[in-house]
């Protein structure tokens, strides 16, 4: 296997690579429309399994888990903090694991690198948390000296076994019904690559986005599609009046770039 510094060498001295050809803007255009339309298939077919996700049937979680946190002993049921939907990733970062105990393994920290900020996924009623064997005092001088925020919690019992995460990492996906916990999705392999966003974490979850696009069973909570969309530190905040000169670029591109040439022809 190349190292950077192998690979930077043989980009210096040329590799010799079957490129694609160079081709005129007509022709690059022609070109990526043709991707587009299969990569709008793709997004299309996307979209039309996650709605089948959230038509799978649920699995009654009756065992009581139990976990070490920062605070000392919960339950399964305290790991929603209180909503209504849960995505737990098992991390692999206990003693035999490559990297302990500076480390947590190499794949499971690439994937904490990536997740976004917890309060979009919070304002969509879903708490995300990873566990693993390590002792709480080890997951606290990890997650300080990565910069990780997640709520990262100690297995003490079955948990791992029971859903599949003992040998492998995975996303297990619950739903809360008051003191009722339900088992709803799992995912694992390289389906774990692809998590990080809120929208694809949101997709795995039984409620999805919950926006009005969607194709979700009669009576899911859903919104209009943009609105509930924020910044991170301000999800709490009350609402404000947004400022006449200025046009949302989510809720109309048009009007939003308007005005800013208007405003750009001003400056001139």
């Amino acid at each position: 296997m190349s190292t950077n510094k192998e690979k930077d060498k043989q980009y210096e001295k040329g590799l010799a690579m079957k490129t694609p050809p160079i081709v005129s803007q007509h022709e690059w255009e022609a070109a990526r429309q043709q991707l587009l339309m299969k990569e709008k298939a793709l997004t299309r077919s996307r979209d039309a399994l996650a709605a089948e996700r959230r038509r799978m049937p649920w699995l009654a979680v009756d065992k009581k888990y139990e976990f070490d946190g920062p605070n000392g002993k919960v339950s399964l049921l305290d790991l929603f903090e209180g909503r209504p939907q849960l995505i737990v990733y098992r991390a692999f970062f206990e003693p035999g694991v490559f990297g302990w105990p500076e480390h947590a393994c190499r794949g499971c920290s690439l994937g904490a690198d990536q997740v976004s900020h917890l309060a979009h996924l919070n304002a969509r009623d879903t708490t995300l948390a990873y566990a693993s064997r390590a002792p709480q005092a080890d997951i606290a001088r990890l997650k300080a000296r990565m910069g990780w925020e997640m709520p990262w919690y100690t297995m003490i019992d079955s948990f791992d076994k029971d859903f599949g995460v003992d040998e492998w990492h995975g996303h297990n996906v619950f739903f809360r019904d008051g003191d009722k916990v339900f088992r709803t999705y799992f995912i694992n392999n390289r389906g774990d690559e692809a998590m990080g966003s809120v929208w694809n974490y949101l997709d795995l979850t039984p409620l999805g986005r919950q926006e009005t696009w969607e194709d979700s069973p009669e009576g899911y909570p859903q919104t209009e599609p943009y609105k509930w969309w924020n910044w991170h530190d301000n999800y709490d905040a009350e609402a404000v009046s947004a400022n006449p000169k200025w046009v949302d670029i989510i809720t109309d591109p048009q009007g939003a770039a308007a005005r800013r040439r208007a405003e750009e022809e001003k400056a001139s």
